[in-house]
């Protein structure tokens, strides 16, 4: 199973000079499993432009698309998703389900003017709606479990397994609400998801500095996010949806911060970047 990044950037699509290491583009992780035609996204962030031209180059033609939740940074590249426009294309969209509205209905939205000139019937693509969290969704090779994540509005994170090895992606999300240090990863926010994970890509907009103006806005300070690591057992750390305003140099420097508060014995955390790849056996 591998794992590449499309977009990791948080909140808002930041391209510019001082991005263009590590990316400016929002949440949009592709799923990767030798042998399988099937493609597994996860999260319609602006990255996942780029991603559907790769699909229509390969000629993919079944996708899966597994939404944490419906803020724009994780939906806004749907519309521009080049798949949708083949007629030969069948998408299927999970995503957090809400006692209110179908999750078809909330994504339609986006697809109608003033906010976009096409209406979602000019769709020619084959596409399904289906709420999670559910049972574990299983494909060939690989499952995916979901469950209720602490961000504002209904949202979930992930947990995919492909034999021995596990990832969890958890790009919004801010356990230090409930607290981190709780007796079990059970009652931790995430914790069974993020369980003895190979990876966990996790949150870490803020640096320790930033966080306290920005308590219950739904994401991580770089201390929170290896302090969430170190609970649930990960093997490694990837830190996640970056901060709008900060530079690649500031990125760096929260890297070296995380490095700083990791135990040693412990792999160093990485700092997600468009088109890194996670190779994971």
């Amino acid at each position: 199973m591998r794992l590449k990044i499309w977009g990791c950037r948080g909140s808002v699509a930041t391209p510019g000079a001082e991005t263009t290491k590590y990316g400016g583009n929002t949440s949009c992780v592709e799923v990767m499993l030798d042998g399988d035609d099937t493609a597994i996204v996860l999260d319609a962030g602006t990255g996942i432009r780029a991603l559907g031209l790769d699909l229509i180059g390969r000629g993919t033609r079944q996708i899966r698309l597994f939404l944490t939740h419906l803020h724009l940074d994780h939906l806004e590249g749907l519309r521009f998703f080049a798949p949708i426009w083949d007629e030969k294309v069948s998408l299927e969209i999970w995503g957090p389900r809400s006692p209110v509205v179908s999750l078809r209905d909330r994504i339609l939205r986006s697809f109608s003017p003033p906010l976009f000139p096409l209406d979602f019937r000019d769709v020619p693509a084959r596409i399904t709606f289906h709420d999670l969290p559910g049972e574990p969704w299983l494909g060939e090779g690989v499952s995916l479990h979901s469950d209720l994540v602490l961000h504002p509005g209904p949202t979930v994170g992930f947990r995919l397994e492909s034999g021995s090895s596990s990832i969890a992606y958890l790009p919004d999300h801010e356990p230090a609400l409930a607290g981190i240090d709780a007796a079990s990863p059970d009652w931790l926010s995430a914790g069974a998801l993020a369980r003895g994970a190979d990876f966990v890509l996790h949150d870490a907009q803020y640096s320790e500095a930033e966080y306290p103006a920005k308590i219950g806005w739904g994401h991580s300070s770089v201390a929170h996010a290896v302090e969430f690591s170190r609970a649930v057992g990960a093997h490694r750390l990837v830190l996640f949806h970056h901060e709008p305003v900060h530079s690649d140099r500031e990125l760096e420097e929260l890297e070296e911060r995380a490095r700083e508060l990791t135990e040693d014995g412990v792999s160093p955390p990485l700092l997600a970047r468009e088109g890194m790849v996670l190779e994971v056996i």
